[in-house]
């Protein structure tokens, strides 16, 4: 029996630590972000201008609205978990060969953001700056794009208004989804502190949406974004597959340019 009691202990004790381990870090591995100076200069190839907005609780957001003469509208773009502006608004800049205009802000405690990074206020924040396009644009005008975490933010966007599309690029049907598959020895349920219920936005949107994801990616599982799909209006949506394509390098395929110039022009 004391045989019985020890080879129990040697499984469950480590799993328990881990367990834990996985609890107190999870932080850490959803919120990736790296902080700027405030006198930190942005350089870009395109036209571009610096900004703040002021939250409700008085926390400064950075944010960079990148201009095109005689602009189709606005693509209001979110990011992923990691980085700052520095990297992200070199990525969002590269949309304004569509013809539009881009905005994209840095999340609390992202680059010159103030504040910590958190579920409510990523979304709470996402809306202010909405509200803030919709003053200079013409909402059916306001293409949402979200890549990675910023799906989740982008569709609880569309959800809750009206923009003229939405556009998702590797995104997960929930954070709990994609735990279970990288995690599936773990008792999820129990150790998650984060939501992020795409799920539960999907079937509330309503313009036209296109999702964009790799086969092989390694962060958020390709079948993740399947079961998000499936959570649209059928007659809205489409699904683009990038065969071989990972999580950070769909714009190296010409099936994703391909896609979004026939989605977005």
């Amino acid at each position: 029996m004391r045989k019985l009691f020890f080879g129990i202990a040697i499984i469950t004790i480590p799993y328990t630590v881990f367990s834990l381990f996985m609890y107190f870090i999870q932080d850490n591995i959803m919120f990736q972000p790296q902080p700027l100076a405030a006198d930190y200069k942005y350089a870009f190839n395109t036209e571009f201008e610096e900004f703040n907005l002021w939250t409700p609780d008085s926390i400064a957001l950075n944010a960079l609205h990148f201009k095109v003469a005689d602009p189709k509208g606005l693509i209001l773009y979110y990011h992923g978990n990691a980085g700052n502006l520095a990297r992200w608004g070199g990525i969002a800049e590269q949309y304004t060969k569509y013809g539009y205009d881009v905005m994209v802000m840095d999340y609390r405690g992202y680059g010159k953001s103030g504040g910590s990074p958190a579920e409510a206020t990523m979304y709470s924040d996402a809306q202010l700056f909405y509200e803030h396009a919709k003053k200079q644009y013409r909402e059916q005008d306001i293409l949402v794009f979200g890549r990675s975490l910023g799906t989740s933010v982008s569709t609880f966007l569309a959800a809750e208004n009206t923009p003229g599309q939405l556009i998702l690029e590797t995104p997960f049907h929930s954070i709990e989804d994609v735990a279970n598959t990288r995690f599936r020895y773990l008792p999820v349920q129990w150790l998650i502190k984060y939501d992020f219920p795409s799920f539960k936005y999907a079937p509330e949107v309503n313009c036209a949406t296109l999702i964009l994801h790799g086969t092989r990616d390694g962060v958020v599982p390709f079948s993740s974004g399947q079961r998000l799909f499936l959570e649209f209006n059928p007659a809205t949506v489409q699904f683009i597959t990038i065969p071989e394509g990972r999580h950070n390098n769909l714009g190296e395929f010409e099936l994703y340019h391909e896609s979004l110039d026939l989605f977005i022009r």
